[in-house]
């Protein structure tokens, strides 16, 4: 989750106080490691996503199939 990505924040928080380094690209390395690692829990989260929903269609799929195999 984000909170794997703290250190990113406060790091780009603690450059940001520094309002030269804010102002002239000081931060931009620090930005993009907290974008690259938001990025890579947001396909963590997408993935696990995926598969829960993959286990609930099929429990779904099931059941309709049980309600319906007496028809």
């Amino acid at each position: 989750m984000i909170i794997a990505c703290r250190e990113f924040f406060d790091a780009l928080e603690l450059c940001h106080a520094n309002v030269w380094t804010k102002w002239t690209g000081g931060c931009n390395q620090v930005k993009y490691e907290l974008n690259k690692c938001l990025h890579h829990e947001s396909v963590e989260r997408a993935t696990r996503n995926r598969e829960e929903a993959k286990l609930r269609n099929a429990r779904r799929e099931n059941a309709l199939r049980e309600l319906h195999e007496n028809d």
